[in-house]
């Protein structure tokens, strides 16, 4: 999950593209303009350890759009595709 918010905050669309899931990946993951990613908070998880296939990240992301403060509220879906954790999908709350 860090490793995701950090690449959304460099505009890493490439490593985006190679940690989503092929059966939910986009065909593109543009930066959106006038967003700048300033900080991440790991609320909770479940599994995803070693011996899992499957976990879930609880996370808070604030961000600011064209200057305005706003947050993503997410629990985020990630299961082991070919050996890695990508991520499969989430639910904004």
């Amino acid at each position: 999950m860090r490793s995701r918010y950090s690449a959304f905050a460099r505009g890493d669309s490439a490593y985006l593209l190679e940690s989503w899931h092929s059966s939910t990946r986009p065909p593109r993951a543009n930066p959106e303009p006038g967003v700048r990613w300033e900080g991440l908070e790991i609320i909770g998880t479940t599994d995803g350890t070693m011996d899992d296939t499957e976990g879930t990240v609880e996370f808070r992301a604030r961000f600011a759009d064209r200057g305005r403060p706003g947050e993503l509220h997410e629990v985020s879906r990630f299961v082991r595709q070919d050996g890695a954790w990508v991520y499969l999908d989430g639910r904004v709350s």
